[in-house]
This record gives structure tokens, sequence and C-alpha cells, in this order.
């Protein structure tokens, strides 16, 4: 074998043993893990690719040995630990952030605060119109992310108190998609994470109990005054653990979590 010949059978061996680690799934944890990997990889030779798509796609990715790792924005479900069970594959769980998710508004909309139950009666269709809620007579039109969303899940259940979404519902592909529909329909609203807040939109100050009315922010999602918060996790089968682990610590560690905050999340 000629050198050029070598060089280029070296260079190629070079890249297929590269280490690499995919990760796929929630849009939430989606620019929290492009970050962290971005600054991982500045440090290590591990190359990190990042997907989103939704909780259900990457878990779904998991199950099917198609990522490393999936994002997402809520536990897995008993039919998912199950298929992951009777398949023999071990896996482990592990929360690497906190998110609020914010309920947003068009800044020209004149209503700021919101009770869980208003909030219920909006997505569920019972309420229709702002000035039900002491906004202009104007119709109101929602926006959700798709069921295979675990921001969707998280919402259902901990927000609408597992009632179902209307039919009148939008249902977006991604969170930056409802950004952008909120700040351009002036009757509309939606929910995002925390990190997905710009001044295109409004974050609504929201009660549980009715009386105290919080906004969504980090300093609020750490004191847990804010209601509306939750876990970030991260799945991946202990057979991979040693593939996966320099990335997940590295997230955990003191460096990580300085990551969690600069991106708009809460950290640990």
């Amino acid at each position: 074998m000629n050198k050029l010949l070598l060089t280029v059978a070296i260079l190629i061996a070079g890249v297929a043993t590269q280490a690499q680690i995919k990760l796929k799934g929630s849009d939430t944890v989606l620019p929290l893990s492009q970050k962290e990997a971005e600054t991982f990889m500045k440090k290590n030779k591990t190359k990190v690719s990042v997907t989103g798509g939704g909780s259900g796609v990457g878990i779904t990715a998991l199950l099917d040995n198609t990522c490393d790792i999936a994002m997402s924005s809520r536990k897995l479900k008993m039919d998912e630990k199950l298929k992951l069970s009777e398949s023999g594959r071990a896996f482990k769980e592990v929360i690497i952030a906190q998110d609020a998710l914010a309920v947003i508004v068009n800044p020209g909309n004149k209503v700021k605060q919101l009770t869980r139950a208003q909030i219920e009666g909006i997505f569920t269709g019972k309420i229709k119109n702002w000035k039900d809620v002491g906004g202009d007579d104007m119709v109101i039109v929602a926006y959700s992310r798709e069921s295979s969303s675990g921001t969707y899940e998280f919402f259902k259940e901990h927000v609408l108190n597992k009632k179902n979404y209307a039919s009148t519902v939008l249902n977006k592909p991604a969170t930056g998609d409802i950004v952008q529909s909120v700040s351009q329909t002036k009757g509309a609203i939606g929910y995002v994470g925390l990190a997905y807040l710009t001044p295109k939109v409004t974050a609504l100050h929201v009660s549980y109990d009715g009386k105290k009315f919080v906004e969504p922010s980090v300093e609020n999602a750490k004191n847990k005054t804010y209601p509306i918060c939750r876990p970030l996790f991260y799945y991946y089968l202990t057979k991979k653990e040693a593939q996966v682990k320099g990335f997940v610590d590295f997230i955990l560690s003191a460096e990580g979590q300085k990551v969690v905050l600069q991106t708009g999340y809460v950290p640990l």
C-alpha cells in the first residue's frame, strides 16, 4: 500500500472509531442539549449529535435502538417501561435540569394573568372569548404541541387536570412554531418551556389558588412559587452507560449546570 492510500485508510479508521453519542427527543430539552453538546465537544473528542421531534419520538428511538439518549420532558409511560423490560433492556433515568412551563399570549392582549381553572377552560373549549376572562371581545385561538410531545402530556395532566384538549385547539409540531403563531395572532394563547420566551410574546402570571399570581422565571421555578414546573429527563440503556456517562456527568457538573442557567433553564 502506498503512503497516500495508507494515510487515507488511517483517516477513515479514525473517523469510524471516533466516539459518538446520538440524542433525540424533546423539543423543550433540545436547545439545552445542543448548547451542552457544543461546550462538551470543545474539550472532548466525542461527537454529540442532537435532534428534536418530541419526547415520544425520542423514546421510540430509544426503544428502536436508533439513539443513545432519549431527551424527555415527561417520565416514561408504563407501556414504554414494559417494552424495555420485556426485551431485557435495563435503563437509567437522569434528571438533568428543571423547567417552568410558561403560558403565553400575544403582546397586544390586555390579559396578563389567568388562574389554572381559566387555562383549563380555554384549552378544553369551555371558554371561547377573551372577554370571559377580563379581556377584549375577541375569539381565543389556542395552540398546543402535538400528542407525541412530553410538554403536551405534562400540560394535560398538571394544568388541564387530565381533561382532553378541545378539538378546536391547533397542534404545532415544534415549540418554536407556537411562539411564532402566538406572536402573529392577537387572540392567541399557547404554552412553551421557559427557554423559548422572547419579547415577541407575553408570559402570563398564573395562579392555582386564585389569589397569588406568579410569573414564570428561573428564580420563581427555583423557589417553587411558580406552579407549573417540571423536571427534564435523559433516558439511556444501562448497557450504553460507558458510552454516554462522560456527557451525562458533564451536564450534571458545576460547569454543565452553569450552561443550564445560561440557556434559560433551571439548574438542579
